[in-house]
């Protein structure tokens, strides 16, 4: 019987045996070359995000922290003048309230609406699914403009919405929707509802049909079986819904601009007004900076505090 050899022993073998590093060496050749093309097919991308995006939003954040209208050169004095300003104004303070309500409560109004049509489509046939989601999407061909002039006509005092109302005796003085938060909702919501439906779609259709059936056939009712399986399994799609509505009303421009007006100063109304109107760029920076940090903390906030609960629990 072959003695047994020492791991020293064995080692200078394996150093001194061409044949068994050679699988090796192919090995690690093998793994640079495979992430190699993958390197030069994102490269594109990279650079356009890189001079497109990220040197842009640093050129942003410079000019925040330049206090006074001097943009750069060796004058330019460098505090966080602009941010004590934001803070320390009522206004402002308030700009960023309004904000983050009229977003919440366009999550609030798409989730309502979309999650009845996002069933639909999972309890439909693949013909009448793909009908209602070309209906869904359609309204995306058509320029946000255009449809906000479409609410801002059905919207005003004397606009179809308080006619129809007032002609059956609903109310008796035209209710103020237009150049209001209500006016604002209502225009962010048909704007990002097919995001929120398509959101919970996809989450909708990955749950297995026969956990319902069994589920009915042990005795459960509809909407049992709707509260015990079918809201928590979708509950993925419907916080990425949330996340997605939030953070597009968050940044919304045209909308409120033209629905809401001076009656509702919105972030991005704010900011726009600080850099074109008034060509305070510097304090404008400041704004839009105060604006990205809010929507980061919200969605982070949102998004840990759900998969740390227990709400997920309550409906397993």
């Amino acid at each position: 019987m072959e003695p047994m050899r020492s791991y020293a022993d064995q080692e200078i073998t394996q150093k001194h045996n061409p044949i068994s590093t050679e699988p090796q060496k192919k090995f690690k050749n093998k793994a640079k070359r495979s992430w190699t093309p993958g390197l030069l097919l994102l490269l594109p991308i990279l650079l356009f995000i890189f001079g497109f995006f990220i040197v842009p939003m640093l050129y942003i954040l410079y000019l925040s922290f330049i206090s006074g209208d001097n943009l750069g050169g060796t004058d330019a004095a460098y505090s966080l003048k602009n941010y004590v300003q934001f803070f320390t104004d009522s206004y402002y303070l308030s700009s960023l309230w309004i904000t983050v309500k009229v977003s919440l409560y366009t999550v609030i109004v798409s989730l309502i609406l979309a999650y009845p049509v996002a069933l639909t489509m999972a309890k439909s046939s693949p013909r009448v699914r793909g009908v209602i989601a070309l209906l869904i999407a359609s309204p995306l061909l058509v320029s946000i403009v255009v449809r906000n002039f479409g609410w801002y006509l059905l919207l005003l005092p004397n606009g179809t919405i308080n006619h129809t109302l007032i002609s059956l005796g609903i109310i008796d003085t035209p209710l103020k929707l237009l150049f209001s938060e209500v006016g604002v909702v209502i225009g962010l919501s048909n704007a990002y509802l097919p995001f929120m439906v398509l959101a919970i779609a996809t989450s909708l259709y990955n749950i297995d049909p026969s956990l319902e059936k069994a589920s009915a056939i042990l005795g459960a009712s509809p909407i049992r079986n709707f509260f015990s399986i079918t809201l928590p399994l979708s509950l993925p799609g419907i916080v990425s819904g949330c996340v997605l509505v939030f953070s597009l009303s968050m940044s919304a421009y045209v909308t409120p601009a033209l629905m809401g007006g001076a009656n509702v100063p919105v972030m991005p109304v704010v900011a726009y007004d600080q850099i074109n109107n008034l060509l305070r760029w510097t304090f404008g920076a400041a704004i839009s900076y105060v604006l990205l940090a809010t929507t980061l903390i919200s969605v982070t906030v949102f998004t840990r505090a759900f998969e740390r609960s227990k709400f997920k629990e309550v409906f397993r």
